[in-house]
């Protein structure tokens, strides 16, 4: 299924499973421009499953320009128990950079919205590098307001695993 867009040349596509390796290959490239090349420790089989299996954990829509995949975004439903209704999280969202400055990660960011808007969330959010200017100002051009008070929590690895074996 294509989705149209207003801007000449650019479509969007929900993702199959045969666009794992396309998939896997954007989220390095992202990777890469975010100086943690090393990180990505997901391969094709775990993708696929994480995102086309029996409990699809996220959604993704790529972006083509000219029929050529130019990027895409990543996404997932939670949920804001002061507002009582789910809400949308972009986790990744990449252009390639031959393709930057031409409104591919604006028709993304507005797709999403959209979407947002269609299957009522009461928030579209995500997180963004703190050095990463030129996102934050792409995010603050699209009307975004940062979450001053608010600061990201994770645990991973051992720390999870202590955690967990604590209960």
């Amino acid at each position: 299924m294509r989705i149209p867009t207003r801007r000449p040349g650019v479509v969007l596509r929900p993702a199959a499973p045969a666009d794992t390796a396309l998939i896997l290959a954007l989220v390095r490239e992202l990777a890469e421009y975010e100086r943690a090349p090393d990180e990505v420790k997901a391969d094709e089989a775990t993708l696929a499953a994480g995102l086309f299996g029996d409990r699809p954990g996220a959604e993704v829509v790529i972006a083509e320009v000219d029929g050529e995949p130019a990027g895409f975004a990543l996404f997932f439903h939670n949920f804001s128990t002061w507002l009582g209704k789910r809400g949308l999280y972009l986790e990744d969202l990449f252009v390639r950079p031959q393709y930057r400055g031409r409104g591919v990660g604006q028709v993304l960011m507005a797709y999403l919205a959209r979407l947002a808007i269609e299957r009522d969330c009461g928030r579209f959010e995500w997180s963004v590098l703190d050095w990463n200017t030129p996102a934050l100002d792409f995010y603050r051009r699209l009307g975004a307001a940062p979450m001053d008070e608010w600061t990201v929590q994770r645990l991973t690895g051992d720390a999870l695993a202590r955690l967990a074996a604590s209960f």
